[in-house]
């Protein structure tokens, strides 16, 4: 079919001036998305080989009382190192076939057509990312982003470059607890307490609807609090020891992921982020396309800070 240049810049401008919505009802959609995103930007940057991500894992030994003249120390300090990420990449097309831009002449018609094929990218995207965001990144041959099933539940794993297996790098590891058997609020509270420092704490634990609803039978005939954040933000939780409690259909059955999101940043390109490009026409299709482009990474600065149960029934 012929190209008509009106039709291609209506959908053109459409999509663009979309994008930040749909960008919103992803990353609104699920509560990992909603823990990643909530009370904090995602972390733009404008390029580089590798993403970078500073860490701190040791304390600086010149710190200490002193009287007088003493010689204060002026020892030089190490502890502070940086993990490295490889760059994701995420793509979704938005497709019009000639039949559907025939049967959809009129502006109104194409906007709402297009709209409709948003509508299904986005729901796609968010099923498919979220998924991503709860494995461990080898998926369609190691192209996926890193997600909490490498972050997290793999602690003896390497990430950003270092591996917590080596000398001094105990720091790198995350913190597991086997419940091996029904859950309890002694088991929640133990590895609640291991992940925590002061008041640098969990906040948001994630975890399966079969354990939602163990912890919930767990409070019966207590008084019931929640998160009015994530309450608002769509998603049924309780709290425990202050951190709101909700549940995912990604996560993984007897699991149950005790997240400090202080230290899991998702990291985005500034100028390739869920940005379309303009729709062509492939020579030997009749239809028109555009590309949803995204380049990013799920990236942590503390693992030791985040801890998950398993085992737990």
């Amino acid at each position: 079919m012929a190209g008509n240049s009106s039709f291609d810049e209506i959908l053109t401008t459409t999509l663009k001036n979309y994008v930040p919505k749909l960008t919103d009802n992803i990353f609104s959609a699920r509560p990992l998305f909603y823990a990643l995103t909530n009370g904090q930007t995602i972390r733009r940057i404008s390029g580089g080989a590798k993403i970078v991500v500073p860490i701190i894992y040791g304390t600086n030994s010149t710190a200490g009382s002193y009287s007088g003249t003493d010689t204060i120390s002026v020892t030089a300090q190490t502890g502070i190192s940086a993990a490295e990420y490889s760059w994701g990449q995420y793509a979704a097309t938005v497709t019009i076939s000639g039949i559907e831009e025939a049967k959809n002449n009129g502006e109104a018609q194409i906007i709402d057509l297009l709209e409709g094929k948003i509508f299904q990218t986005q729901e796609t995207v968010i099923e498919n990312m979220n998924t991503m965001f709860w494995a461990d990144g080898t998926g369609n041959s190691n192209k996926d982003w890193n997600g909490l099933d490498l972050i997290v539940t793999k602690p003896n794993t390497s990430l950003g470059g270092i591996d917590p297996t080596g000398a001094g790098n105990s720091f790198w590891a995350s913190t597991e607890t086997n419940q091996g058997g029904a859950l309890t609020a002694a088991g929640m509270a133990t590895l609640y307490n291991d992940v925590s420092v002061g008041n640098d704490q969990p906040t948001i634990i994630i975890t399966t609807q079969t354990l939602y609803e163990k912890y919930e039978a767990l409070l019966d005939g207590q008084i019931r609090y929640t998160d009015t954040d994530v309450a608002d933000g769509g998603f049924q939780n309780l709290l425990f020891k202050g951190a709101p409690v909700t549940f995912d259909g990604a996560c993984t059955s007897g699991e149950m992921m005790f997240l400090n999101t202080k230290y899991l940043q998702l990291v985005a390109h500034s100028d390739v982020w869920f940005k379309p490009t303009p729709f062509v026409r492939p020579t030997n299709q009749d239809a028109v396309f555009s590309q949803l482009l995204c380049y990013g990474q799920l990236t942590c600065s503390n693992r030791a800070r985040q801890g998950y149960l398993f085992g737990a029934t």
